[in-house]
């Protein structure tokens, strides 16, 4: 040690140096034990901390997603009941008195107790079984509805000499259907609610029938008040002997219209001995019309005509003394009288301006 030009020397032995090394050495070794226990009580507090975290946030999470399905779920049930809206604002137009003619069973008791049952049950679901409800009351009443217009058109198509269950029949044959399997409700075979299935058969009846009274005779081919001559047994214009004639004649001028008397589907255009031009129209169920001595066409074979479209022009050819349209209607190739169709036809028609006029009220 050098102090004030003098210089003076320690001497440390071995042993004092091997002692103090090993002192240091000890509070070394102190001091990270220390400080290891400190981080490792740090890591615990820390994980524990977290652990905690984790476990709140999931509490959290599983009850924001609880109150986000119960959001959806009443959002659904909103969305669900405007439609329904719109359903029975759309229907409005239906009779009020449909009920007059039961047909279906009435599930509207039922369904208030179901309503009450899901509200103390599961009161996060009654907005569903409210939509619920009125649902199965409107499918009860499209169901009346259907059975009503079936039942219509069944007493017209009767009073025109026809069956209508076997009209029904012949247009639902399932000799030459086909076709994929699309199943109603998906591929898990669920049960159809019979309510549902009850409607589905009424539709089905309802338009099979509307479509066999779309096929029949029920508008005036030409102007009924022009009958020249009837149906059945005449003296024939040419040789004055008893003849059977198949159908009605209506006179008029060459080129007056000829309407087509039901919607149909036109089988034959040409020229036929004894006829002249003609039009046949194949309306289904066997049932045909044929008109003739025309002098135009305005129909094509194949052609798809609706009852009351033009198809031709009166004109005196074939086995004819003037300008007319001969007029048939026949069942199964038998020529049955056109005269009862026509009548019914007019029936119909005031009946429907009598309906229109009723609902306009």
């Amino acid at each position: 040690m050098r102090s004030q030009g003098q210089v003076r020397f320690i001497k440390v032995s071995a042993k004092v140096q091997m002692v103090g090394a090993a002192i240091i050495a000890a509070l070394l070794l102190a001091w990270l034990v220390s400080m290891a226990g400190m981080a490792v009580s740090q890591y615990m507090s820390t994980r524990d901390r977290l652990a905690l975290l984790n476990r709140e946030a999931k509490v959290a999470t599983a009850e924001s997603r609880v109150a986000e399905y119960r959001d959806d779920l009443k959002s659904v049930a909103e969305d669900l009941t405007r439609r329904q809206d719109a359903l029975e604002k759309m229907t409005d137009v239906l009779p009020d008195d449909i009920k007059d003619a039961d047909t279906v069973s009435d599930s509207t008791g039922e369904a208030a107790k179901t309503v009450d049952k899901v509200s103390a049950a599961l009161p996060e679901a009654v907005g569903l079984a409210k939509i619920e409800a009125r649902q199965l009351a409107l499918v009860e009443r499209l169901t009346r509805f259907a059975d009503r217009r079936s039942a219509v058109a069944a007493e017209r198509i009767r009073a025109l000499g026809l069956n209508p269950d076997a009209m029904v029949a012949r247009l639902n044959d399932r000799s030459a259907q086909g076709g994929p399997l699309i199943e109603l409700f998906g591929p898990k075979k669920r049960a159809i609610d019979p309510r549902f299935e009850r409607l589905g058969l009424s539709l089905a009846r309802m338009d099979a029938l509307e479509r066999g009274l779309a096929g029949i005779p029920q508008h005036t081919p030409a102007n009924i008040a022009f009958i020249s001559s009837g149906f059945g047994y005449r003296a024939d214009p040419f040789t004055g002997g008893a003849a059977f004639h198949a159908g009605l004649d209506f006179k008029g001028p060459i080129g007056a219209p000829i309407y087509s008397a039901a919607a149909g589907r036109v089988s034959f255009v040409g020229v036929q001995q004894g006829y002249g031009n003609t039009v046949e129209i194949d309306h289904g169920n066997g049932l045909m019309t044929r008109y003739a001595h025309m002098s135009g066409f305005r129909a094509r074979v194949g052609q798809r005509v609706e009852a009351g479209q033009v198809i031709g022009l009166i004109g005196n050819t074939g086995r004819s003394t003037g300008p007319h349209l001969h007029f048939e209607v026949r069942i199964n190739d038998r020529a049955v009288n056109p005269r009862p169709f026509l009548e019914a036809a007019a029936n119909v028609q005031q009946e429907g301006g009598r309906s229109a006029a009723s609902n306009g009220q």
